[in-house]
């Protein structure tokens, strides 16, 4: 059989630059791109341009990764946009939607990280805080670390019967760089991480295989933190048994 191919979503690089070409370029996390093909399957960046559809990738991969990046674009879970929401990005939003939608109809399996775990709630009908320290009054943990991006700064309890806890165990210790949160969930998806303070950490469908999401980054700590690099092989092992 020949290997798995994995979409992975690219993010993009606003700012100028004395490198014309840099601006807007889009980029995945090397991290990501590079546990993917260790793992034994094919990483491949999708941009998001003009003239091709979510729909039009569906049927060239097994698997979709959804990756971090800026803030969701509130209006596209009817809310507008409070003071302290960060950078947004709304063409990335309606791709990444679009690209949802179809391997989800498709039935092929995706995972979710941070920002895509966020962004999969809202594809679903669910909503997230836009600022999770202002707007949540529960949330009394720092969920946006200081420390270098790679190292964990607070643990996880998984929930009993789901993909996380068969993958993790009873707690995990990850990293933080957030400052949304998933608020409303989906009703098509269920809880299976909370944080110390109850901040939603993790979603999964009800089948615990087809779209697992996490709110921390286990592509910046799976090199030093093998017990991360489980997940993957977790989703890689969702997307074989789907071919």
């Amino acid at each position: 059989m020949t290997k798995c191919r994995i979409a992975i979503t690219a993010d993009t690089y606003p700012f100028a630059s004395d490198v014309t070409n840099l601006v807007d370029a889009p980029f995945a996390p090397r991290g990501l791109v590079e546990v993917i093909a260790r793992l034994g399957a094919i990483p491949v960046v999708l941009p998001d341009v003009p003239g091709v559809r979510g729909e039009d990738y569906v049927d060239l991969f097994d698997g979709l990764i959804i990756p971090g990046g800026p803030d969701v674009d509130p209006t596209l879970f009817g809310e507008e946009p409070k003071w302290k929401i960060g950078r947004t990005n709304y063409k990335r939003d309606l791709f990444e939607l679009e690209l949802f939608q179809a391997f989800y109809k498709a039935g092929k399996p995706i995972f979710g990280i941070c920002r895509g775990c966020q962004l999969i709630n809202i594809a679903l009908g669910g909503n997230v805080y836009q600022d999770l320290p202002s707007e949540d009054p529960q949330c009394t943990i720092r969920h946006s670390q200081g420390a270098p991006g790679g190292y964990p700064t607070h643990h996880v309890e998984l929930v009993p019967g789901s993909s996380l806890y068969g993958t993790l165990g009873e707690k995990a210790y990850v990293n933080s760089r957030h400052h949304q949160a998933i608020h409303r969930v989906a009703e098509v998806l269920e809880v299976t991480a909370v944080a110390p303070d109850g901040v939603q950490e993790s979603v999964e469908t009800h089948d615990h295989k087809q779209v697992v999401a996490v709110q921390w980054h286990p592509e910046n700590m799976w090199q030093d933190h093998p017990e991360q690099l489980k997940l993957f092989a977790d989703f890689l092992k969702r997307v074989e048994e789907s071919r």
